[in-house]
């Protein structure tokens, strides 16, 4: 689903693959769209390499995280959590993380609020 202010819903990549279609130059159709060529470029070539499906939207959560904490680590924080009901100040510097990071971590796992732990 579009987001309310997009230029281009699934209906207007449509109207601007048609328009090519018909021989007009993308320049002049992205003018009269009110987008960039780049946009109408990136938009008629995936609607060449995909067919409709390439007009679909998609999503923008990454496919792969190389960067991501390792497992290990990450049950190391829910364990020292869930043992020691220590905060992500506190268990930062005992793994070597900074706190952010253990936050994001016990957000992942619905443990960032210790009352969560103690019902």
């Amino acid at each position: 689903m579009s987001h309310r202010n997009a230029r281009l819903t699934v209906f207007g990549r449509r109207l601007l693959v048609e328009r090519v279609r018909c021989g007009r130059p993308v320049a002049h159709v992205a003018t009269e769209m009110g987008i960039s060529r780049v946009t109408a470029h990136k938009w008629v070539r995936r609607w060449r390499d995909e067919g409709e499906a390439g007009l679909c939207d998609r999503s923008s959560r990454p496919l792969t995280t190389p960067h991501r904490t390792p497992a290990g680590t990450e049950s190391q924080v829910c364990r020292l959590r869930q043992e020691r009901k220590l905060g992500p100040a506190r268990i930062g510097p005992i793994l070597g993380l900074p706190a952010s990071t253990v936050h994001r971590i016990l957000t992942r796992h619905s443990l960032n609020r210790l009352a969560f732990l103690d019902r």
